[in-house]
């Protein structure tokens, strides 16, 4: 079948000038990009006045579950994304066993805010190897997908139970090697693992990927370059909260084991800590000199945190209250109604054992974003200070009168302040050559945020409101960077021979929509969930999947597998000077 996308401008995602041009499309592939192309293609899309775009490519995404249940990946097509890469942080869905699949979902529902009764429901879980895991996929998908394998998985296939806070024995190491050269056999893109503080276990403990020591993860790092095509990605607790010099030489070591580049996430930029962001990237420089190569995942946007009495994650933290949360909800909303509760509840979330988490007890700043009794519509995007001052009674009161009313579903947002400083400073780092832009985590904690707005908010308020960069250097950090960190053949570019993954959008519009709850999970459990505005037509393929907001219900997507789709990036390779 021949396409043509006729009449618009051409961001071709290699940072050459925006021209305008025809894309012709025969079968799954670009051949011809153009004036006065497709003429007489048996199909004919008018993009006069719109921008003509590689797809977007996300390489941080948990879709590893959701897409047994929504091969649409949505809503992250609506917003221009074509490629999702998963598998990230250690946590992956295979290798398995039956006898691990509690473990497994209790794990990805704690750790990445899964539901349960998602995971459960939805995911057939009938694998066993890496290669099965991922022919469950093939056809089946709307966007193309590639996956790494997870360290926490691999360790628990491997060592059962003892893979919480146990160190592996020389046996169990050997073991987990195997397991790893037999997924990226299979088509694994990858490795990856997790050592930070806040990954915890469906239990509360750890998870298996924390117990490991240096020489395990070394161990592994180290098959990764037998295999072509293939990556890896981590976080450590350096990420967070600035790098130690042990960290910057484990990183470093890491890459050159593997001979491949290490993307860390996630690099936050604030106007608050302006420092911070450069220090966290002249990790990169040290391992520059070591031949080695550490790219830092940023957000591009800033990253809104939706809390609720009803799935209860951030605000179990208080003192005293993971109690009441542990309650079935009706027996919740009748604590929550009680006096004597209420005031104890208060006291823990002011008490010095909050922590960092006592700014969120400044109850009257909480921003109510969404609610669902029809008495409580009026108070959405009011403060709750607002409120109880118009009410006449405390913010804690005025606040669980309405989540009580909601029957707990009542979604709030702390406020965020942002500066036009804060934007300028994002968009130094997009454009730094130790960053690739991302970490939208879409697909995981679906209850608390929806980061499939990324790539729109991107290019709707670091683009056209804020003219921050380029069409050609935005569009660029979307597509061609990414594929190029990960080898992805043939994807990232407009250009002849390449897959034909287009996104068609209205510059004059191009923004993310309001995030709004959607009961439409497997099991009856919510998510959060946004459109875009401004894409008009997207292609996976040469198929469109996706047009003026809605799924078209084909499903041309890919599962792609290292060596067949991907090359082998190496570090210290030239490939960010290369792609920018």
């Amino acid at each position: 079948m021949s396409l043509a996308i006729r009449g618009g401008t051409v961001v071709d995602g290699t940072g050459a000038p925006a021209r305008e041009a025809d894309v012709l499309i025969e079968g799954e592939k670009i051949v011809g990009v153009g004036e006065g192309l497709g003429a007489t293609a048996e199909t004919v899309v008018d993009a006069t006045g719109l921008l003509v775009t590689p797809g977007f490519i996300d390489l941080h995404t948990h879709y590893d579950a959701q897409l047994f249940w929504d091969p649409n990946a949505s809503p992250s097509p609506l917003h221009g994304v074509t490629t999702v890469l998963g598998g990230n942080c250690g946590f992956s869905l295979a290798p398995c066993a039956p006898e691990h699949v509690d473990y497994l979902s209790r794990m990805m529902a704690r750790v990445e805010g899964m539901p349960l009764a998602a995971l459960q429901t939805g995911v057939p879980w009938d694998w066993t190897s890496f290669g099965q895991w991922l022919s469950r996929l093939d056809g089946r998908v709307a966007v193309n997908a590639g996956f790494l394998v997870g360290h926490s998985t691999l360790r628990r296939v491997v060592m059962g139970d003892r893979a919480v806070g146990s160190a592996a024995t020389a046996d169990d190491v050997a073991a987990m090697v195997a397991a790893l050269h037999a997924a990226l056999d299979e088509g694994a893109l990858g490795f990856s693992t997790s050592q930070v503080h806040t990954h915890n276990d469906g239990d509360g403990s750890p998870v298996p990927s924390r117990a490991a020591s240096r020489s395990e993860l070394e161990s592994l790092a180290a098959v990764v370059r037998a295999h072509e095509g293939t990556t890896v990605e981590l976080i450590v607790a350096g990420c967070l909260n600035g790098f130690s010099e042990e960290e910057i030489d484990l990183l470093s070591s890491i890459s050159l084991l593997a001979d491949r580049p290490v993307n860390w996430n996630v690099l936050g930029v604030s106007a608050m800590n302006p420092g911070n962001a450069w220090s966290q990237l002249a990790a990169s420089n040290r391992a520059e000199e070591r031949g080695a190569t550490i790219v830092a995942l940023t957000l591009p946007h800033t990253m809104q945190v939706r809390l609720s009495f009803e799935h209860g994650a951030i605000l179990d933290g208080l003192p005293g209250w993971r109690e009441v949360f542990a309650l079935p909800i009706d027996a919740r909303m009748k604590a929550l109604s009680d006096p004597e509760v209420r005031r104890r509840l208060d006291a823990g979330s002011q008490s010095d054992e909050a922590g960092i988490l006592r700014h969120l007890a400044n109850w009257e700043r909480l921003v109510i974003d969404e609610t669902f009794d029809p008495a409580n519509a009026a108070y959405e995007g009011r403060s709750v200070g607002e409120v109880a001052r118009e009410r006449g009674v405390d913010p804690f009161d005025a606040l669980l009168d309405i989540v009580v009313a909601d029957r707990l579903r009542t979604g709030l947002r702390p406020p965020i302040g942002e500066s036009e400083e804060d934007w300028v400073l994002r968009s130094e780092a997009w454009m730094d050559p130790r960053t690739i832009v991302g970490g939208s985590d879409a697909g995981a904690h679906l209850d608390t945020m929806c980061g499939a707005v990324y790539s729109t908010s991107m290019l709707g308020d670091g683009v056209r409101k804020r003219a921050l960069l380029s069409w050609e250097d935005a569009i660029r950090q979307l597509t061609d960077i990414p594929a190029r960190l990960y080898g992805l053949r043939g994807r990232g570019r407009l250009v002849a021979g390449a897959w034909a993954d287009v996104v068609v959008l209205n510059p004059a519009s191009i923004g993310p929509g309001v995030v709004r709850t959607r009961d439409d999970l497997p099991g009856g459990a919510s998510r959060l969930y946004a459109d875009a505005e401004g894409i008009e037509h997207v292609f996976v393929n040469g198929t469109e999947i996706a047009r003026a907001g809605a799924f078209t219900g084909a499903l041309p997507g890919r599962v792609l597998r290292s060596g067949t789709d991907t090359d082998t990036v190496r570090a210290g390779s030239d490939w960010a000077s290369a792609a920018r």
